[in-house]
């Protein structure tokens, strides 16, 4: 066992933990925070587990939660503002950008960080940025016209013209 110190979603977590825990287990089995998935049996593959570490996307069943001692995680949960849903959630909602919603979690953790990288990008950019997810329902057409309305809003509210 060893003890860790992490701040998820600006709270801060004194936790002693199995060596060997992974960072999605220890956010949904130890802090209640189940919008992280499982989605590929802890393989790295599916994207469904996208968390940021200190604002970076990082898959957290490829992490133990020993690494993420002294940093700050945000899991979806933490992902929507005091006024509520950001543009990249509320642009999901109303470009259907989801299905069953397995998978939207991830995407948005993804796709957030993304952004901050990537202000202004094609429909080619956001397919590559996505590489990482796996959607089975919703061949991802509705996604890239999410990210791009979420990328417009984002640039407009930046600027200071209203969305």
């Amino acid at each position: 066992m060893k003890t860790i110190t992490v701040t998820v979603n600006g709270t801060s977590y004194e936790e002693s933990v199995p060596e060997r825990m992974l960072l999605v287990d220890f956010l949904r089995d130890r802090l209640a925070l189940t919008g992280t998935h499982v989605g590929c049996t802890y393989e790295g593959v599916c994207g469904a587990c996208t968390v940021h570490l200190d604002g970076e996307a990082v898959k957290s069943c490829m992490m133990l939660a020993v690494q993420a001692d002294g940093h700050a995680v945000t899991t979806v949960e933490g992902l929507a503002g005091a006024d509520g849903p950001g543009p990249l959630q509320r642009a999901f909602s109303n470009s259907h950008g989801l299905q069953c919603g397995f998978c939207t979690p991830g995407i948005l953790m993804n796709m957030s960080d993304f952004l901050a990288r990537h202000p202004d990008p094609s429909d080619e950019e956001i397919r590559s940025g996505l590489v990482g997810n796996l959607c089975r329902c919703t061949g991802y057409v509705h996604i890239v016209r999410a990210v791009r309305e979420a990328a417009r809003e984002m640039r407009e509210g930046a600027s200071g013209v209203q969305a």
